[in-house]
């Protein structure tokens, strides 16, 4: 019999390697969009897809990279410590995924098809694409996604405005650029070369700042004319930008990409407080 002690360790090391912090942001963000937009009890439905497709595509990552983690040393990836057997996150990442395709579906056809696209698209980045010019393509896709498939899953469907589109696709190329900051050497060493790292540090840096502030300020005009609030939360977001890029200096720094979640958080909750209630466009 295994030691209790040992599968709660295994335990802890397989939501490790789920990468909780954009897991659980993803979910919460875009269950708080259905919420708002009437969706009333079938938001959980939202919540439970967005979980177990984040969750298939964080655990995918650690399976896909075992080897790459492991000759970069990853302290931060249980897999590459020892800790998991990327057998066992396959594993973890299969269950998921099939889990996820009838709780999307279950939000109809046109809503649960482009989540899965979605989630397809952040499959195809983990097997090849990070390593392509490409690498942000499936970022903004993915991101871009998000608001239609609130809207989509509404009793009267359609896309949403072209405004959350956009500021979606914005936001998830802003927080491409910023997960990869900290990697980038690492990355180099074992041969992927995607956008982040063509155009290096600096400019990355500079590129995902400007795209994180123009999702906000275009979130805060797309409902209509901003108020005091509006402008207040782009300069917040701004501010939160510029300090996550500072962190980010220090080797192995994680605040650029957890500054990217943080202003998109600011931007949904900025949707929310002016009752800005997505409505297919």
């Amino acid at each position: 019999m295994a030691d209790p002690s040992s599968r709660n360790r295994s335990a802890v090391a397989l939501v490790q390697a789920s990468h909780p912090e954009p897991s659980l942001a993803v979910t919460g963000i875009t269950t708080a969009l259905a919420v708002s937009s009437g969706l009333g009890p079938r938001s959980a439905l939202v919540a439970a897809a967005f979980l177990t497709g984040q969750l298939s595509v964080g655990w995918s990552n650690d399976w896909i990279d075992a080897a790459r983690d492991r000759g970069s040393s990853r302290s931060d990836k249980p897999v590459a410590r020892g800790e998991l057997r990327p057998e066992t996150v396959r594993g973890a990442a299969l269950i998921a995924l099939a889990l996820c395709v009838p709780l999307s579906l279950a939000l109809g056809p046109a809503a649960g098809s482009l989540h899965l696209l979605a989630v397809a698209a952040a499959w195809a980045y983990n097997a090849r694409l990070k390593s392509s010019v490409l690498s942000f393509a499936p970022y903004a896709l993915a991101f871009g996604a998000v608001p239609s498939i609130v809207t989509l899953a509404l009793d009267d469907p359609g896309p949403a405005p072209a405004w959350a589109t956009a500021a979606g696709a914005l936001l998830g190329v802003g927080a491409h650029l910023c997960n990869v900051l900290p990697d980038l050497e690492d990355d180099l060493a074992t041969g992927v070369r995607g956008l982040p790292h063509r155009l290096g540090p600096r400019m990355s840096g500079g590129l995902a700042a400007v795209l994180l502030l123009a999702a906000a300020t275009l979130l805060a005009i797309g409902p209509g004319r901003p108020g005091a609030g509006a402008v207040l939360t782009v300069a917040v977001a701004a501010s939160v930008t510029a300090g996550g890029l500072l962190l980010g200096r220090r080797p192995g720094s994680r605040a650029p990409f957890r500054a990217a979640l943080v202003v998109a958080a600011l931007c949904v909750g900025l949707l929310l407080a002016r009752g800005a209630v997505l409505a297919p466009g």
